[in-house]
């Protein structure tokens, strides 16, 4: 199959398992063309089978912003055209269910019938989508696409709860590459150099906002350390990174914690972690946590969205309500404190991971591309 995949090619969670859906088809055999306005930072272009096409905004003095949209509707016809494009694969509604959509259009005109897919992952009907600057053409973008998937159950139902919908929205969830967690030894950070053999290693990894309640990170930390000899490792930036660092200066352990800011190393850190911490507001997955349980972390969390569908209560770690650092830390400690314990929390982490590996993931994607396109045929 020859398909066109639409993302943000950031940090962020989506852009990621856009990405790594669309390496893996390529390897498959099928042929890949990402469209997005800068090359998305996992991505490789060493396979015969992986293209990008950069979309370029022009700007005139016109335009106070800029019209994105418009760029990569144009792009979309035009890649179609010249790559004899079967299938539209879509990450986030808005913008970009709504540019394709106006891209079918176009192609319709010209006799080409495109099948479009929608995913949607969370901000883009929770936050942003929800809007009512912009309820309207969400609903109208995810009723226009010939199929839509959600990475959650919990996202599912958020969706129907905030839309009118009238599509089947299809629960795909989230995946990890099992494959590929190997490090090697020669050129892999030291675990010395986070912490010494008694400290335990606790670890969170986002983009730094509001909804992440990254004060609520150092909180449950700041309660760990105070029972047991441990280190926290902040991996990423963002708007909330300085808060957090004054709160544990003003705690008295910004000796204890690390920030990384963005890191291409998140691997080696969750090579040799102990605990992931995870207690946001929501999550309409969880991917950070389902990316540390695939080294055999296990995760305290919040039970919010789509997390309980990945963090197994008393299996791969605990849950708690948004907001109670208290219980968190005090469940952290139950798999903590007892190597024995410990040891079978990071077992039963990756025994959960394993069910989300891509290679179970991977084939409800194909075969739903192969039915949307049985669709115009």
């Amino acid at each position: 199959m020859k398909i066109a995949i639409v993302c943000y090619p950031t940090f962020g969670g989506s852009g990621v398992v856009a990405t790594e859906l669309g390496l893996e088809l390529a390897r498959r055999g099928h042929e890949i063309h990402f469209i997005t306005y800068s090359q998305p930072v996992r991505l490789a272009l060493l396979n015969p089978n992986v293209h990008y096409h950069e979309v370029n905004v022009p700007e005139y003095p016109l335009f106070h912003f800029q019209p994105y949209e418009l760029a990569l509707s144009s792009k979309l016809v035009d890649m179609v055209k010249l790559y004899k494009i079967e299938l539209l694969h879509v990450h986030y509604a808005i913008p970009h269910a709504y540019a394709g959509y106006m891209a079918k259009q176009m192609l319709k005109d010209e006799g080409i019938n495109l099948p479009m897919i929608t995913t949607l992952h969370g901000t883009d009907i929770t936050l942003v989508g929800n809007h009512p600057f912009y309820k309207t053409a969400v609903t109208f973008s995810i009723n226009k696409s010939d199929y839509v998937t959600s990475v959650s159950q919990s996202l599912k139902d958020d969706t129907l709860k905030l839309f009118k919908i009238k599509n089947e929205i299809q629960v795909i969830p989230n995946f990890i590459e099992l494959d590929k967690n190997t490090i090697d030894p020669s050129i892999s950070c030291r675990r010395s150099v986070m912490a010494t053999e008694k400290e335990r290693i606790i670890t969170h990894i986002s983009n730094f906002r509001k909804v992440k309640r990254i004060p609520d990170v150092i909180k449950v930390f700041y309660k760990i350390q105070k029972h047991i000899s441990a280190k926290l490792m902040m991996v990423g930036d963002g708007p909330e990174k300085e808060k957090a660092e004054h709160l544990c200066q003003e705690l008295g352990i910004q000796d204890k914690v690390i920030f990384f800011g963005n890191s291409n190393e998140i691997d080696k850190i969750l090579s040799y972690t102990d605990l992931f911490l995870l207690p946001s507001e929501t999550e309409s997955f969880g991917l950070a946590a389902l990316e540390a349980m695939a080294w055999g972390v296990p995760v305290i969390s919040s039970n919010s969205g789509g997390l309980a569908e990945v963090n197994l209560a008393g299996i791969s770690g605990y849950l708690s309500n948004v907001g109670k650092t208290k219980e968190m830390a005090e469940n952290a400690l139950k798999i903590l404190k007892d190597d024995a314990v410990l040891a079978e929390f990071k077992k039963n982490a990756l025994s959960v991971a394993k069910q989300f590996d891509i290679k179970n993931i991977l084939p409800l994607y194909e075969d739903l591309y192969q039915k949307a396109i049985n669709k115009y045929s």
